[in-house]
């Protein structure tokens, strides 16, 4: 076993997982899994650049990260960043803190590169001849990824619970017209990933990231948030719909009092649920299987 550590640092979050790797299985061990809400993304789309206090979230949380894998003695360290550095003009300030706190460059990867990721992770413990959607619905971008064992098709595109939030939201909760706005640009962004990926011929939809699996912890009832209730739970087409709307008809204060929620999500996750909402009945999914596994465990085994 290689003992690893992964960071994937997104537009909404940064994260890291600690784990013992066997390189020819693929066997994981995890020894730490944590994540620290940064908003990287903030501000991104408006102004094309990384604001200097969400580059400041970011570098303490690094800080904290580099103590984490010291303490654990990872031989190997994969940084990965993903939408909301591949747009910034100053991505060069976020690579030289990243470096002088860990050592290593942080790999600003192509969405097709994220979906690859996303896909090892979430579908390495699923059994089974299926053809899967696996779909991460991040801060910044959605990867959307066709396949079985392998990668038949991917396609990243510009949906994401901060990105959307920010793009159209102004009311809380959110006006029917500012709702409409963010269907609209879903709507938009699934056209564009269709033409690319056969988005409406898989068997099994997976879903992954904070967005899907807030709302499955939701649709759940859990009294707090379990992984390991979330992990492969199965939330039906119809629960996905009563979540979103209830998400849609609260104020920021009742998302807050749920206390699945996590505190840096509030905010954001109405455009979260909008979008997997709309992602469901637009491939026909009876049901999505979620996964808390996903594009960290995918960085984890690249390393081993």
């Amino acid at each position: 076993m290689t003992r690893v550590a992964g960071i994937d640092c997104g537009t909404n979050s940064i994260r890291l997982l600690v784990a013992d790797v066997h390189p020819d299985t693929g066997d994981l061990i995890e020894l730490d899994r944590r994540m620290t809400i940064v908003r990287l993304g903030q501000g991104v789309d408006k102004t094309g650049r990384l604001a200097p206090e969400a580059l400041e979230r970011t570098f303490a949380a690094c800080r904290a990260y580099a103590e984490v894998i010291k303490g654990l003695g990872a031989e190997k360290l994969r940084f990965v960043a993903t939408s909301a550095s591949r747009d910034a003009e100053n991505r060069a300030d976020f690579v030289n803190g990243v470096v002088e706190i860990l050592g290593v460059e942080p790999e600003v990867i192509t969405g097709d590169q994220e979906a690859a990721f996303s896909f090892t992770g979430a579908t390495g413990e699923l059994h089974g001849d299926d053809r899967r959607l696996v779909v991460d619905i991040g801060g910044g971008s959605t990867e959307f990824v066709v396949g079985n064992r392998h990668v038949e098709a991917a396609r990243s595109v510009d949906i994401g619970c901060v990105r959307l939030t920010e793009r159209h939201v102004r009311h809380d909760p959110p006006t029917a017209e500012e709702a409409d706005a963010i269907r609209a640009d879903v709507r938009a962004a699934l056209d564009l990933a269709a033409e690319t990926v056969p988005i409406d011929s898989a068997e099994t939809l997976v879903g992954l990231a904070g967005s899907v699996t807030t709302v499955a912890a939701i649709a759940l009832g859990l009294p707090e948030y379990d992984s390991e209730k979330i992990h492969h739970a199965r939330i039906s087409a119809a629960q996905v719909t009563e979540v979103t709307d209830r998400l849609l008809a609260s104020t920021h204060a009742e998302r807050a009092a749920i206390p699945v929620i996590h505190p840096g999500r509030v905010d954001v996750i109405i455009a979260g649920a909008i979008v997997l909402r709309e992602i469901v009945e637009r491939v026909g999914a009876h049901e999505v299987v979620v996964s808390e596994h996903d594009i960290l465990d995918g960085i984890a085994l690249s390393v081993a």
